[in-house]
């Protein structure tokens, strides 16, 4: 963070999952759209402070700043969020489970 130590940089690959793909779409979609910038993006990691990088990985990051921005943008509100993900987890944690609903 902000220059200080970190150690090496791991460089070996690594295979993303289908969740973080979705979040780097989501990014791409929601900036061609012109729901937030670059910028916005930046300012609200920059918001979350040291102890969401200590304890968030990199795409959780950036989905909750993605998040913070379409809110900010009107896209959605907290309420209307709050409710779909209580819908998503009725479904079931598996796909497999999602289908049995």
């Amino acid at each position: 963070m902000g220059g200080a130590k970190a150690g090496p940089v791991p460089m070996d690959g690594h295979d993303f999952a289908i969740w973080e793909k979705r979040v780097d779409a989501l990014m791409i979609l929601g900036s061609q759209r012109g729901h937030f910038t670059v910028d916005g993006l930046r300012r609200a990691l920059e918001d979350m402070g040291e102890e969401a990088f200590e304890t968030m990985t990199y795409y959780e990051r950036w989905i909750a700043a993605i998040n913070q921005n379409l809110i900010e943008a009107g896209v959605y509100t907290l309420e209307e969020l709050g409710t779909k993900m209580a819908e998503v987890e009725n479904r079931g944690a598996t796909y497999g489970a999602a289908q049995n609903v």
